[in-house]
């Protein structure tokens, strides 16, 4: 879809997220810049997607900003 490959567009957020749950809240830089990355990826793709597959990677989406916004790391500690 849109040239994504959409097994990715779920498996690497989807990662990053069972990390930040499983740390209690705590995200590596790297895995940070990752759920960054597909954010934007899932902006770009989810308005082309069916109504489940929108459904979906919606949910996944609003979790991806919700982790980024409050696991920012220019935020203070």
């Amino acid at each position: 879809m849109a040239g994504f490959d959409m097994v990715m567009m779920d498996s690497f957020p989807s990662g990053c997220i069972s990390v930040w749950l499983a740390r209690a809240g705590d995200l590596d830089d790297w895995r940070w810049n990752i759920l960054a990355e597909y954010e934007q990826r899932l902006l770009r793709v989810i308005p082309d997607l069916d109504d489940d597959g929108r459904e979906y990677y919606q949910r996944l989406l609003d979790m991806a900003e919700l982790i980024l916004e409050v696991d920012c790391p220019s935020s203070p500690a």
